[in-house]
């Protein structure tokens, strides 16, 4: 089938938040109080709720107003007592649909922290190793469940805090997230845990063919013999490192893909059913309503309202 798509591109790239755009009358702290935990409040609306990422980790609490949810991929609807941890780079927006005249003085509350120095400080102060593993998920963007009242106790003791009882309390904070059970990935696939460095090795290859070559029909039974294994038993191995069978983490990547041509140009979904994989166009919408919860057309109607345009 020849290709078909739009000639004038979409312009919908999220922008990078700088520094130097970080204002105390924007809700961000003064400059005298920066180290390595950052907090932030601000109402809605606000020049800070647009379609944008940034380098640092954002946890972030909206306490009043209900809306829509934009992270990565991800759309889903909020309301106060939302929590989400976002990783660095991962566009994410919030806007709200339910405003009194003249907004809300208080909507978000965020903390902002950088991933180096804790990384770093993990290989020397091995208490900080139970952190990894939930920053790892952050880059897909964690919504935890249960725990508005505690995080919004837990901010203000960090807000209030400086030097290393600002630390010591966003730790006591990073831990709880860390043990949290109720919550939930919001954006594209992601690997688990895999037993050894070499299952890892094994795993990554096996995503990179997934991921760099949508169209190629992999099957469960071809990579199990490649690997020397079972199709049972690469089925379980499978399961356990990526937390979905070998066909659902195939039709997740091709869906992830999807959405991000949906996102940012004016392809056909046709089109985009067959560059990322699928043979016919009703399995995709099927497959697609499976895993986003909407159809592609509702998907691309639902992408603009990041920027704040209502349909």
């Amino acid at each position: 089938m020849p290709a078909r798509h739009r000639t004038i591109p979409r312009l919908r790239l999220p922008e990078l938040e700088h520094d130097y755009s970080r204002s105390p009358s924007l809700g961000y702290e003064s400059p005298r109080n920066e180290g390595l935990i950052h907090c932030l409040e601000h109402g809605f609306p606000t020049p800070l709720a647009r379609w944008h990422y940034h380098d640092e980790y954002e946890l972030h609490l909206i306490v009043a107003s209900s809306g829509k949810t934009f992270v990565g991929d991800y759309i889903g609807s909020f309301q106060p007592g939302h929590l989400v941890l976002t990783g660095p780079r991962l566009p994410h927006n919030w806007i709200s649909l339910d405003l009194p005249e003249g907004g809300i003085a208080q909507r978000d509350l965020v903390i902002q922290f950088p991933h180096e120095p804790i990384a770093q400080a993990a290989v020397h102060i091995r208490e900080l190793e139970e952190v990894l593993p939930l920053l790892e998920r952050a880059r897909n963007g964690i919504e935890f469940f249960g725990l508005s009242d505690r995080a919004t106790a837990q901010w203000h003791r960090i807000k209030a805090a400086r030097g290393l009882a600002r630390f010591a309390a966003f730790c006591d904070f990073l831990s709880e997230l860390a043990r949290w059970p109720d919550y939930r990935l919001l954006s594209n696939a992601q690997l688990q845990s895999v037993d050894n460095d070499a299952q890892l090795d094994q795993i990554d290859g096996i995503v990179s063919r997934i991921t760099d070559n949508l169209t190629q029909a992999l099957s469960a039974a071809e990579l199990a013999a490649e690997l020397g294994m079972t199709e049972s038993r690469f089925s379980r191995f499978f399961r356990r490192a990526t937390g979905n069978t070998f066909t659902d983490f195939v039709n997740q990547v091709r869906i992830n893909r999807a959405c991000q041509l949906l996102m940012e140009s004016d392809r056909y979904i046709t089109d985009i059913c067959y560059e990322v994989g699928f043979n016919n166009v009703a399995n995709f919408n099927r497959r697609f309503l499976d895993v986003k919860g909407m159809t592609p057309s509702e998907f691309r109607r639902q992408v603009d309202t990041r920027f704040g345009i209502r349909h």
